[in-house]
């Protein structure tokens, strides 16, 4: 985790679904969030050859059908997973312009949007997805760095508990939220989470390294540098 947030300067009207489209647009059976964040595992662990198949899959889909939302949704995926974020952004936008209430639509553009370092319309997308599947972990822990890359640790605080409160073993919550903490000195509590990420994963152990002195006994006021976004999915 490098580097210090950068505000997002892109125009809201990019959260913007074309009202006409939008009012036309069909409902989505949402699947169940578990289902969903299975789906997500499964993606991270594809090749890049398999994503540049994806992606051709998907276009001869548009091609055939334009107003495909299925296909443009997987073909923004596809571009999102190989790097191409700004490529992938209008067909994430097409997608909702055809299925509006699809969370998994909202959920994988804002992720794309925080690998743009989009934040604010980032934190919009995921609310899109919490308001079509409430119970979503990694929307409410998307949303959650977002806020954090903005410097609103408190709000951020909120989303990763409740990323918590529906997954005890969720240790990137844990981490963000104890980084979250450490920027506002709340220390006890910052180093009782690192502690808590860094049983559930080695690794967060470099955070509480960096956030927390001599291994969670002896805080640190302020940290040395804000963390950057880790993607919710593999990018």
């Amino acid at each position: 985790m490098t580097g210090a947030p950068v505000p997002d300067a892109t125009k809201e009207g990019m959260d913007v679904v074309d009202n006409a489209a939008a009012a036309t647009a069909a409902p989505v059976a949402v699947p169940s969030a578990a289902v969903a964040s299975a789906e997500r595992a499964k993606e991270k662990k594809m090749t890049t050859a398999e994503y540049r198949t994806m992606l051709t899959t998907a276009e001869a889909a548009v091609k055939a059908n334009p107003k495909n939302a299925t296909a443009l949704l997987q073909r923004a995926k596809a571009k999102s997973y190989l790097k191409k974020y700004a490529e992938a952004l209008p067909d994430y936008t097409a997608a909702l312009r055809y299925e509006r209430t699809n969370p998994d639509a909202y959920y994988n553009r804002g992720v794309n949007r925080l690998m743009m370092k989009q934040y604010k319309a980032a934190a919009s997308d995921f609310s899109g997805a919490l308001k079509y599947r409430p119970d979503d972990k990694e929307s409410f822990f998307g949303r959650g760095v977002a806020k954090m890359q903005m410097y609103q640790y408190k709000p951020a605080v909120a989303d990763f508990t409740r990323a918590i409160q529906l997954d005890s073993t969720y240790a990137d919550a844990w981490e963000y939220r104890g980084i979250s903490y450490s920027s506002f000195d709340k220390l006890p509590e910052a180093r009782r989470d690192l502690e808590r990420a860094t049983k559930l994963n080695p690794e967060a152990a470099k955070s509480l390294r960096r956030y927390v002195k001599n291994e969670g006994k002896e805080p640190v006021k302020t940290p040395g540098a804000k963390p950057a976004a880790r993607p919710a999915t593999k990018r």
